[in-house]
């Protein structure tokens, strides 16, 4: 801890940046569970509660690729802001289908939210290197992904309770404030080098091909293994997670009846057990070596499976609690432990594309597993949907094994050492 509060105090690029993160990380989970609890409380279908997700996650597929372009071809903290102020924009228009009565309008807003998301949300991860210096990058990465963990817990637990106590109007109008907010602190951000890309082959002069630049940045995720096979990771968790996203309101709604609060709690626990997982990974990380990373990797992923599948199984919403956190944790390990390799391995030109690729991938996947556990929803109890979840994600871990028997994830050249990496910019101003 010691560690994050002298980050935070030190760098003040940083310490705007993670400020802007937890107001409007919190504000997206009061729209999260008002949004889910409003649908199921009207339609009293999972079919319904996954179709919400289905409009998210559609429009973060479509969006990845030209957030990615825009993030390596233009100025990324403007990109960023103009992504919190159109999303200020429509959070405040879903005051308008709080009453219930205007499902569409729910589904259109949802899409359009999540279409400008990434366009911040990997901007966020591309400038990291930028406002972070090479000894801060493993602590600044650690505490940003701990920290949308914890804003995970809190957020869907007060969310949870704005909604129940309160009404959607507030959970909807605190989430638009939160945007405006973060794009202030972003505007706060300034280093001598700015927030372009460095790029060694386009000029700002030539024509903007998206498409092509798109496909070029996927040629170079391909062309370093460790990159594709962290990439192949974050799909094959999102066979299963997609469906935790239907699951949780299933489980509190039809299992445990405890309703929207109880959609927040079930957050919550997964943010708590992402806490805790992110505190592991952190202690982690110097620890290991590039062989021990990779086992911890495929064991992470093994405990995720088999806790979730628990979780499905327990009589008591404690025990169900517990379980979450267990399965939430084992992910957060893997999840610093590879965020921190991206970091350091990919360049500063194609950054912004592969992270915004990483969230088409997953989102891609999650999709489907959405629509699968949706589907399934109206014929099989939530217990057998979330084994059957659990197995998928665990699966995971069988391709990395695989992926490392038999010699396809060498150490990359730039890995033994941090002197490699190129951070710009200073981040005390």
């Amino acid at each position: 801890m010691a560690e994050f509060y002298q980050l935070l105090k030190q760098n003040r690029n940083y310490r705007m940046t993670w400020a802007g993160q937890v107001v409007s990380e919190i504000g997206d989970h009061f729209n999260t569970i008002a949004v889910f609890g409003l649908v199921y409380q009207t339609t009293h279908s999972g079919f319904a509660v996954s179709g919400v997700m289905l409009a998210r996650a559609i429009p973060m597929l479509l969006a990845g690729p030209l957030a990615g372009v825009a993030l390596d071809r233009f100025d990324r903290k403007k990109v960023m802001i103009a992504s919190d102020l159109v999303r200020f924009v429509i959070a405040l228009l879903f005051i308008l289908a709080a009453d219930g009565k205007h499902p569409r309008l729910i589904y259109a807003l949802s899409a359009m939210l999540m279409f400008a998301s990434p366009f911040f949300t990997s901007g966020r991860a591309a400038i990291l290197p930028v406002i972070a210096e090479k000894k801060e990058l493993h602590a600044a990465n650690s505490l940003m992904q701990t920290t949308q963990w914890a804003n995970t817990a809190i957020g869907s637990f007060l969310g949870g309770l704005s909604a129940s106590r309160f009404g959607y109007e507030w959970a909807f109008f605190f989430n638009a404030l939160s945007f405006l907010f973060s794009a202030w602190c972003i505007s706060q951000l300034n280093t001598p080098s700015g927030f372009r890309a460095k790029r060694s082959m386009l000029g700002e002069d030539q024509v903007v091909r998206p498409w092509r630049e798109y496909t070029e940045g996927l040629s170079y995720m391909k062309s370093i293994p460790l990159v594709y096979a962290i990439a192949m990771v974050y799909v094959g968790w999102a066979t299963g997670g997609g469906a935790a996203q239907i699951l949780f309101t299933l489980f509190s709604e039809q299992v445990h009846h405890r309703g929207a609060e109880g959609i927040g709690f079930l957050w919550a626990a997964a943010g708590v057990g992402l806490v805790c997982g992110g505190r592991v990974g952190h202690w982690l990380g110097p620890k290991l070596d590039f062989r021990q990373y990779k086992i911890v990797i495929a064991c992470a992923y093994i405990l995720h499976g088999a806790a979730y599948i628990l979780f499905s199984l327990m009589p008591t919403f404690g025990l169900a609690l517990f379980f979450i956190g267990l399965s939430r944790a084992a992910v957060a390990v893997s999840s610093v432990l590879n965020f921190g390799k991206l970091l350091r391995l990919v360049d500063d030109q194609y950054r912004g594309r592969v992270f915004a690729t990483l969230e088409t991938l997953t989102w891609s996947m999650m999709m489907l597993s959405m629509f699968g556990a949706g589907w399934a929803s109206d014929t099989y109890s939530p217990r057998a949907i979330g084994v059957v979840s659990g197995l998928l994600s665990s699966t995971t871990s069988v391709f990395w094994v695989w992926a490392n028997m038999t010699g396809r994830l060498p150490q990359p050249e730039s890995e033994p050492g941090d002197d490699d990496i190129e951070v710009h910019g200073d981040p005390n101003v």
